[in-house]
């Protein structure tokens, strides 16, 4: 089966295109990044209309990239959510009618399922069951995959998720958007140590996260060290940066020990933007190596938001049988645990 996939959740427009033969054929990416800098952050609006207007050149360089035409796909999967609502609805309208034009079935894909899915992009995949840690900027999770659609979460966030916390932290510190890759370069010339920040709910049992107090503890702190009005220096800047990343990713690692414990699962798959971050995945490298347990990252690009993941999925579920009907399917909450397991599942080795 060969799919065609849209994404368009929040503030990048991707198009990919995956056969169950042949695996990842073509992929293609604009991001917004500098549509939404001039304003600091994702302007939902904007984000919408930039999607119409670069998603249908964009699905025609993705045909051209994998050299087929549109009579040779077999099905189309979207991101149905959860996202920003407008950004959805482009690409739900647009993968829908595509779909009943070429009369071929359409499937709305769980953008987390996505994510946690896309490792199975690389050569070498990994093997169920595992223990998935999804971090980005709207989400922090812990989930045990068993399988497709078979997703126990195991913890989540209370209210900022690590990417957000991220986000909200580099603004503060007057970073430029986006935040969170510009805080975690500034971090790699900091001392650690240098300040003492908290590692949220690791003094207490379970596997939910909070981030929004770690994030006040260094907006205090930034307060503190300009009093006066005088500006930071920049080996303050970096240093409060390095104090912050360590908070974080002290707090992902540990959480991950304890899900893995729980659950008795030896590989762990990390996914999600934050999973790109460099001090993050050699912590847990290096976690992994000690204690005998596999991690897996999906490649940088396929980290972010993008296509190819919601390509994969949807196509597992399609060859499973699973199809939407003619309605626009979009959501912009969706629990991943309620999604349904095919009645037959049929994994593609890459």
């Amino acid at each position: 089966m060969r799919v065609l996939a849209i994404e368009t959740s929040c503030d990048e427009t991707a198009v990919a295109i995956y056969d169950s033969e042949l695996g990842l054929m073509a992929h293609q990416l604009h991001s917004q990044v500098a549509l939404h800098a001039v304003f600091g952050g994702v302007v939902p609006e904007l984000a919408s209309r930039d999607h119409v207007r670069k998603l249908l050149p964009l699905i025609e360089a993705t045909l051209k990239q994998a050299g087929i035409d549109h009579a040779q796909l077999d099905g189309v999967a979207y991101t149905a959510g959860p996202g920003l609502i407008g950004a959805l609805l482009v690409g739900a309208a647009v993968a829908r009618s595509y779909a009943f034009a070429r009369g071929i079935p359409a499937l709305g894909v769980h953008h987390l399922e996505g994510h946690l899915l896309a490792p199975m992009l690389e050569a070498d995949p990994p093997r169920y069951p595992f223990v998935a840690l999804l971090v980005s900027g709207g989400h922090t999770l812990l989930a045990k995959v068993a399988g497709l659609g078979q997703y126990q979460i195991l913890g989540s966030t209370l209210d900022d998720a690590a990417g957000e916390a991220f986000d909200k932290t580099a603004k503060a510190m007057g970073l430029p958007y986006p935040g969170g890759p510009a805080l975690a370069s500034l971090a790699e010339r900091g001392r650690l140590g240098r300040y003492d920040f908290p590692r949220p709910m690791l003094d207490r049992p379970g596997l939910d996260f909070s981030f929004s107090g770690l994030k006040t503890a260094v907006v205090v702190t930034l307060r503190q060290l300009q009093q006066g009005g005088a500006p930071l220096d920049e080996q303050t800047r970096a240093d409060v940066a390095c104090s912050f990343q360590e908070a974080v990713v002290e707090t992902l690692t540990a959480k991950c020990m304890r899900a893995l414990k729980q659950t008795g699962a030896r590989t762990l798959v990390v996914a999600g933007g934050v999973g790109a971050n460099r001090a993050l995945r050699a912590r847990l490298l290096s976690m992994g190596e000690q204690r005998g347990i596999a991690v897996r990252y999906p490649r940088p690009e396929f980290c972010t938001d993008n296509a190819a993941m919601i390509a994969y999925a949807g196509c597992q579920r399609l060859l499973a049988g699973q199809q939407d009907d003619l309605q626009i399917r979009a959501v912009a909450r969706w629990p991943i645990d309620s999604l349904q397991i095919p009645q037959v599942t049929t994994v593609s080795s890459n």
